[in-house]
């Protein structure tokens, strides 16, 4: 059984549209499959989903040290 789909109209500036359709493309996902991935993976990251807890923030290294600092 597929998870029940909720319609969500969503108003988005032309450049980040283009931007989400041009990355879609490169997945081969549509728009919107991109959007709900995205959103996905960012509540999974901050344990948002049920079941989940946070991993790591994106730029961080495996080891917990985040590289990115200063």
């Amino acid at each position: 059984m597929a998870a029940e789909r909720k319609a969500y109209p969503l108003r988005l500036r032309e450049d980040l549209y283009d931007a989400l359709r041009r990355w879609a493309e490169d997945d081969m996902r549509s728009v919107n499959g991109q959007i709900e991935f995205l959103l996905h993976e960012a509540l999974k990251r901050a344990g948002r989903l049920r079941g989940d807890r946070p991993g790591p923030a994106a730029g961080s290294a495996p080891d917990g040290n985040d590289r990115t600092a200063g």
